[in-house]
């Protein structure tokens, strides 16, 4: 049987981005067109040919700006999970800051869907060795799964010595994480649902990376997957299948899919190369993905759903 893999869209707007983010403040999102609805319906659509089914980490700011958008992603038969609710990384806030930002959203997305929200996205990927403590709070507002560890080199985010596919971790383990004691991942995922029942803790499932010459390598998504040739990326991500026989998790944001998205002025050049690279492409190289991998929520490929 082949391997089952993650499929995540993080769903917030062009200009909520972090590469934005020295030019705008949240305080002036609402002065911007709204396009984060329009195209993450292109997205649904796109996965509805391909009868694939995702996770959505949705903002809170976007799902109390267009409930009706939250309704159609989980209507579609998508998992709908929490990005926080303002997307400001964890490392530019404080534990009650945090706390309160990541409850907010989880209620107002529970609201709306009258289910219980299972997973989480720090915006930016930005649980880092400084933000562990991040860990326990989601713990604590009962997630049961994060992605949100990059195990790379960054200058915005990343662990580097993470492990590279999911693992658990409870309040004893984090003190070891802490110390730079990270657990080894796990082989058989049937087993992963028996681990809520020892105490509270959840399951990290790490932004995937693929390893050359014992270095790890982006290559599952964002501005990697519009900046290396498809045809490497899917090189890599097969070898994760085929040779690791692991699962992978892919990230993309709707806002890659809208080449005409207006230009943000006064940002750096590297924001722009970020931004913007390749944005004609990302559509095109998205469905040759679907059409070359097995997709699933996150959460089916944990078997928590």
């Amino acid at each position: 049987m082949s391997i089952l893999n993650g499929l995540s869209i993080d769903v917030e707007d062009y200009f909520q981005v972090e590469a934005f983010s020295a030019v705008i403040e949240p305080t002036s999102w609402s002065k911007y067109p709204f396009r984060a609805e329009e195209n993450t319906k292109k997205i649904l659509d796109i996965l509805d040919k391909s009868s694939i089914k995702a996770t959505f980490f949705c903002l809170g700011w976007i799902a109390e700006k267009s409930p009706s958008l939250i309704k159609e992603i989980s209507k579609r038969g998508h998992e709908v999970a929490s990005h926080g609710y303002m997307h400001q990384p964890i490392y530019k806030q404080d534990p009650t800051t945090f706390a309160n930002d990541i409850e907010r959203s989880k209620k107002l997305l529970e609201d709306i869907l009258g289910k219980r929200i299972l997973g989480y996205r720090a915006p930016t990927y930005s649980i880092t060795e400084k933000t562990l403590w991040a860990i326990d709070i989601l713990i604590q507002q009962g997630f049961l799964y994060d992605s949100s560890i990059f195990p790379i080199r960054h200058d915005l985010y990343g662990i580097v010595d993470a492990p590279r596919f999911p693992f658990w971790i409870d309040k004893k383990r984090l003190k070891e994480i802490k110390n730079n004691k990270w657990p080894e991942p796990f082989k058989d995922f049937s087993i992963i649902s028996k681990y809520f029942s020892k105490g509270d803790g959840l399951i990290e499932f790490p932004i995937t990376t693929f390893k050359l010459f014992n270095m790890n390598f982006p290559i599952a998504g964002g501005g990697y997957f519009r900046l290396l040739p498809i045809k490497l990326s899917l090189w890599a991500l097969s070898k994760i299948n085929d040779k690791e026989t692991m699962p992978f998790v892919f990230y993309i944001h709707p806002w890659e899919f809208d080449p005409e998205q207006p230009k943000i002025r006064g940002c750096s050049l590297k924001s722009k190369i970020r931004h913007y690279l390749n944005l004609k492409k990302t559509q095109k190289r998205f469905e040759i993905l679907l059409e070359r991998f097995n997709f699933v929520p996150i959460s089916k490929v944990l078997g928590i759903d």
